[in-house]
């Protein structure tokens, strides 16, 4: 890890991008080198990232594949999943000499003493899983080791967040209430950012490990409904959980109409996840390569700027560790 004093830039877990995405989209077989992008692994290396969960983004809606140019239907986002598998393989493989996957604790520790960023590969949407365990256990299979439940569509697990009172208070359906428990006991991490409120509470009640919000804000700052509400803070927080601050626009500040991502906004937004539910509660998760505006922190080089702004404030270097890495090191040890 960094220690104060020392020049090199602060060791980082970031629980959520988008890169395989738009690698994808860019007719691109690896995630080595993109250009135009907000990560890619060589400059994750630069950047003192540890490492990287890479999501495999999955999108219901004919209207919101239009840029992968795919049909509507569920088997459209099997081709989807193993397109961007493809890709991830692809680069695990092309990029060996600074990149190798992980899959729990141990590897990301092995990794790290051998100078290496470890690659945490997840499914943001488990609308794929359509409703059968044994989906769930073919991506276990594959290497994932978390499934964002919901998107922002409804799905066999579940509801969405949604800005409809009714919506939000609607639960996980009886497959997803299976299915949590399973990935519980196979050692998947279960992610409720995009969930309803509903939803998350439910998840709350079966989980007896660890749970994380991979990139979720403070609704109490922010009031999006992408956002977690005070009270789930305390609840994740009483989980040994995880929130990741998400560098959107829309859910770092109060204005929708303010479309550029502050540092110090993000630092608000730390500070209130410290206040409610603790200093073990909050850690990374930008949501690179799957957000819009305009950003202070441009790319995953940048990182050092909300570490160094953090400082600012007080935080001091143990409780920075925290944040950085040490959190999100802990869940994975705890929930994997």
């Amino acid at each position: 890890m960094r220690q104060k004093g020392q020049d090199e830039n602060m060791n980082y877990i970031d629980m959520h991008c988008d890169t395989l995405s738009e690698a994808l989209v860019r007719g691109q077989k690896t995630a080595k080198s993109l250009e135009g992008t907000m990560v890619d692994v060589e400059r994750l290396k630069r950047s003192g990232a540890a490492a990287q969960f890479f999501a495999m983004f999955l999108p219901q809606k004919e209207s919101d594949r239009r840029r992968y140019q795919m049909e509507a239907g569920i088997p459209q986002l099997n081709m989807l999943l193993e397109k961007m598998y493809e890709i991830y393989q692809n680069t695990l493989s092309e990029c060996s000499d600074i990149l190798a996957p992980a899959y729990r604790a141990e590897d990301l520790e092995k990794n790290r003493k051998e100078g290496k960023l470890s690659a945490f590969l997840t499914i943001e949407n488990g609308a794929v899983a359509e409703g059968k365990l044994e989906n769930i256990e073919r991506f276990y299979q594959k290497g994932v080791r978390l499934i964002t439940l919901t998107w922002n569509d409804e799905n066999c697990f579940g509801y969405p967040h949604s800005s409809h009172r009714e919506e939000m208070r609607r639960g996980l359906k009886p497959f997803g209430k299976e299915a949590v428990s399973y990935m519980e006991e196979q050692g998947i991490l279960v992610d409720v950012s995009h969930l309803s409120d509903g939803g998350f509470y439910d998840v709350a009640d079966i989980m007896k490990k660890p749970f994380v919000a991979s990139h979720s804000n403070c609704r109490a700052i922010t009031p999006a409904t992408r956002n977690l509400t005070d009270d789930m803070i305390r609840v994740l927080a009483e989980h040994g959980g995880v929130a990741g601050i998400n560098f959107e626009p829309t859910f770092l500040n109060g204005n929708p109409k303010d479309t550029l991502s502050r540092v110090e906004r993000m630092c608000d937004h730390v500070e209130h996840f410290i206040r409610i539910g603790g200093v073990e509660c909050v850690g990374i998760g930008t949501d690179f390569d799957g957000i819009g505006g305009q950003f202070e922190i441009a790319d995953c080089t940048q990182m050092e700027k909300l570490f160094a702004a953090l400082r600012k404030r007080g935080i001091s270097e143990e409780t920075l560790e925290k944040i950085a890495y040490r959190n999100v090191e802990r869940v994975i040890r705890e929930g994997m």
